[in-house]
């Protein structure tokens, strides 16, 4: 069994500790919030001990590995004390919300063997999987347009975007490594719109947007549109389109269960998208935590390694020169 730690007890840190729990390969041996009010309630719901500072999960002999789900301000302190106490990390996303933050940490990763998974978890998702492999095994045959839709059930309220860091690099960030995974090589151009659509005045008074949409193309020529809105009336909307010269795969959204009823009025009515990314990808985000155990334990390369993490940031601040000077923005200026 790996015995883990969560830093983080809110709503995906809750849901993460819970995974640990209830995986066969994993114990959960504490948790810990910035918070004591949170920490104490989340040990007490799951029977786990509350870890009272990070020094001690750190430090502790009884502790094999660290997940991180707190505030995005707090990764990058954490990667670095993980590589410091050589204690393998899992990791949410962003490593961090400014670049060259992420740069010089990656000089000191670059440097050291500790195991650090980033928390791109759509990557394990089984449809958006078995599109991958499918695309792999060609039965596309060469892979010319990534379509990625993905749209929220509603938004979220305006304390939460004050720490977001902005969309790019808040939501669409998923998308980026989802678009890296997908085309299996690097966007060199990209270009961005993006605005407030859906509360305008909230977005001026926060400078962010809550609609976008993003092209991008490889060396090769292939394209990606991301698509993105923080409201979508009817439901969480994740789609995964691959456009190939044999044909197409979509990899798309999921229902509680597929039955549709017939009646006088309509047809082919079924029921609503699974709410949100909690029930979405409920399987990838255990899934990550399989993989992450089988890195640990094969001594493998981490499946989402620091570096997709960096190259996905890398994306996103592309994305923002591209807004601010309304121009195609080559890779290459923002690296």
């Amino acid at each position: 069994m790996v015995r883990m730690a969560v830093l983080g007890c809110g709503r995906i840190g809750q849901m993460h500790a819970q995974n640990i729990l209830k995986h066969p390969e994993t114990s959960l041996r504490g948790v810990f919030d910035i918070d004591d009010n949170s920490a104490s309630a989340i040990a007490k719901k799951l029977s786990v001990k509350k870890i009272t500072s990070v020094n001690e999960v750190f430090e502790s002999d009884e502790i094999d590995a660290v997940l991180v789900a707190s505030a995005t301000s707090t990764h990058a302190d954490y990667i670095e004390m993980a590589i410091r106490y050589g204690k393998p990390i899992l990791c949410e996303k962003p490593i961090d919300l400014d670049l060259n933050r992420v740069n010089k940490l990656a000089e000191i990763v670059e440097r050291s063997s500790v195991l650090i998974q980033i928390g791109f978890n759509r990557r394990f998702d089984p449809g958006h999987r078995s599109a991958k492999m499918a695309l792999s095994n060609g039965e596309i045959g060469d892979l010319h347009q990534v379509i990625i839709t993905s749209r929220d059930p509603e938004m979220p309220p305006f304390s939460y975007y004050k720490d977001a860091g902005g969309l790019m690099r808040d939501m669409t960030i998923h998308d980026f490594d989802l678009a890296r995974f997908m085309l299996g090589s690097e966007p060199v151009e990209v270009f961005a719109v993006a605005g407030g659509l859906i509360d305008p005045e909230m977005m001026e008074d926060l400078d962010d947007h809550d609609s976008a949409m993003i092209i991008m193309k490889t060396e090769e020529g292939k394209q990606c549109l991301i698509n993105n809105s923080r409201i979508a009336v009817y439901g969480y909307d994740q789609r995964v389109e691959l456009l190939g010269t044999k044909g197409m795969i979509q990899s798309n959204n999921k229902k509680p269960t597929e039955i549709l009823r017939f009646t006088k009025n309509s047809v082919e009515v079924g029921e609503p998208y699974q709410y949100f990314f909690l029930e979405r990808y409920a399987e990838s985000f255990m899934a990550e935590i399989t993989a992450f155990v089988e890195s640990l334990k094969e001594n493998k390369p981490a499946a989402v390694s620091f570096n997709d993490g960096h190259k996905a940031l890398i994306l996103a601040e592309a994305a923002y020169l591209s807004l601010k000077q309304r121009r195609l923005v080559k890779i290459e200026e923002v690296i």
